[in-house]
């Protein structure tokens, strides 16, 4: 994973000594096939980057190859009213899907490829923040009308706002009892059709407008609602970059990690997801709050809440902020003070939302929180531990898996229960520490509660990614980012018991997290363009 990037005209006009600076860590991002100089690829490096023209156009073609591909490996519609049984439809069948698949992971590669040399350049500071904002733009374009990648789930969005609109309690009952639209309805997923939403409220009223526009239009729901889930980016774009001021990272790794990532770009845009309008009232919620506006903060993490139950996580870390910028230290009384706005504010902004969302005041939204438990897999690390002794013990008896998946989430749940009391705990002292264990507890409730799916990392990697990052780090969540976007089949089906799959994820999630670190770390580029590859070991990197 290599690009090299022409040197500026002050590097041209002068010595190559004098661009070489004293931090080693230039000569761990590489660009080769761009740099009109000759010498060695330590050398190379050293030369400060122009625009990353090739890297974003890379990420684009691999974006536009997603796109194309998914009308014949996504998740495709059951009646396609563009393909259907047309002269294209051969991409949705025998060869034809073999082809597309290829085509979607080729295209998915390049986005990975991009996105690496990407955070190289950030890391190195050969690159500010306007690439990366540019080159995920470019990326998310294509992906805008793509059919849906990785899931369906934006076909429960719009059955469930079809169910709102047509006076039915979505919160009671699946899509199945819809008698209308029935395009929206049979592209539900089998599991998802008699099952309540686990949605807020204010989601599903949005939800309900996109259907009231787009009827039984597929394509046009989707789209649409892709479209509304725009402002969440946009509040995570306007929020950032403030939000690095006060928690001291650094704005391109941030937006690299937050707004470039594939779990940003392919999960929660190519998805879609509904998180990623939640992470925009959540992100600017946040700031609110760093910039003592704590009653604006609350409101906005509470309709955060009312989109996506998770940001209610959020909200009791921010009474603690709130404490410590009242006057006086009295921290008891600040906090009991501070405690009492905030529920004063909640209540109203909540009682409200739902009202407004719902015509009542209803509270099944709540209960219908268990739907997503009916997933199992190994990814929910206490499901996979229930599974590992159901195995063992099914070895010399035959039993079922239920109980033992049963008892060990049970014991994940009060283990979740206390490390968030914990963490509120220790958060008591207010400002970017209670903002940084507050992101922590939502990383903690995207991994131990049922079920793990992979975009509820960006819960809080995306609050995370405003802090300060070693480049070690930041080489595990480009491993993790890749290992939880390839985990789920193009289609939406899970592939984690598909083991030789399996293996094949986890090595390219290695090989990306150490292309980070170094540019091509198995010599697999040099040996193809016949040369051996050039040795070097870079100094260890600051805090980045």
């Amino acid at each position: 994973m290599s690009e090299g990037i022409p040197g500026s005209t002050h590097c041209r006009a002068h010595a190559q000594a004098r661009c070489v600076t004293s931090n080693l860590e230039m000569a761990t991002t590489t660009d080769t096939s761009q740099t009109p100089t000759a010498g060695s690829l330590g050398d190379r490096l050293r030369v400060p980057s122009r625009f990353p023209y090739r890297t974003i156009a890379m990420g684009t073609i691999g974006s536009t190859l997603l796109m194309l591909a998914a009308l014949g490996a996504g998740g495709i519609l059951i009646r396609d009213p563009i393909l259907g049984h047309g002269p294209l439809s051969w991409i949705r069948y025998g060869h034809g899907r073999i082809l597309a698949n290829v085509m979607l992971y080729s295209g998915f590669a390049l986005i990975i490829w991009a996105w690496v040399r990407l955070g190289r350049y950030a890391l190195a500071g050969r690159i500010g923040s306007r690439p990366i904002v540019i080159a995920a733009a470019c990326w998310m374009a294509p992906l805008l009308v793509s059919p849906p990648l990785f899931t369906r789930d934006v076909f429960s969005y719009l059955a469930q706002g079809a169910q709102l609109l047509n006076g039915l309690d979505p919160y009671a009952n699946g899509p199945a009892e819809l008698g209308v639209l029935p395009d929206v309805v049979q592209n539900v997923h089998p599991l998802w059709q008699t099952t309540p939403a686990p949605y807020g409220p204010l989601f599903l009223l949005f939800a309900k407008w996109i259907v009231g526009i787009t009827g039984n239009d597929m394509i046009a729901g989707v789209i649409a609602t892709r479209l509304v889930l725009m402002i969440g980016l946009a509040g995570m774009l306007w929020s950032l970059p403030r939000l690095v001021k006060h928690l001291g990272g650094k704005l391109p790794i941030t937006l690299w990690l937050a707004i470039a990532s594939p779990m940003t770009v392919i999960h929660l845009v190519g998805g879609p997801h509904n998180d990623l309008l939640m992470l925009g009232f959540l992100t600017v919620g946040v700031l609110a709050a760093l910039e003592r506006k704590h009653a604006v903060a609350i409101v906005l993490v509470t309709i955060g809440m009312l989109i996506k139950p998770t940001a209610a996580l959020a909200l009791p870390f921010l009474v603690w902020v709130w404490a410590n910028h009242l006057p006086g230290d009295r921290k008891v009384v600040n906090f009991f003070r501070a405690g009492a706005a905030s529920v004063g504010i909640f209540v109203p902004v909540f009682v409200a939302g739902t009202w407004v969302s719902l015509g009542s005041f209803n509270l099944g939204w709540l209960t219908g929180l268990k739907a997503p438990t009916l997933i199992a897999n190994w990814m929910n690390f206490p499901t996979g531990i229930g599974e590992i002794f159901y195995s063992l013990v099914n070895l010399v008896v035959d039993v079922e898996v239920s109980p033992f998946v049963t008892v060990f989430r049970a014991i994940a749940w009060v283990g979740l229960a206390a490390f968030i009391g914990w963490q509120w705990w220790l958060a008591r002292d207010g400002g970017y520490p209670a903002i940084h264990r507050m992101a922590i507890v939502l990383l903690a409730g995207a991994i131990v509660p049922p079920p793990s799916l992979p975009w509820y990392l960006t819960w809080g990697f995306v609050v995370l990614s405003a802090f300060e990052w070693r480049r070690r780090n930041l080489a595990v969540v480009v491993a993790v980012s890749v290992f939880v976007t390839l985990v789920y089949y193009p289609t939406g089906e899970q592939a984690l018991y598909d083991w030789w799959f399996m293996a094949g994820v986890v090595a390219a999630s290695v090989y990306a997290a150490a292309s980070l670190l170094r540019p091509d770390p198995l010599g697999i580029i040099a040996a193809w363009r016949g040369r051996p590859a050039e040795q070097f070991v870079p100094a260890e990197a600051p805090r980045s």
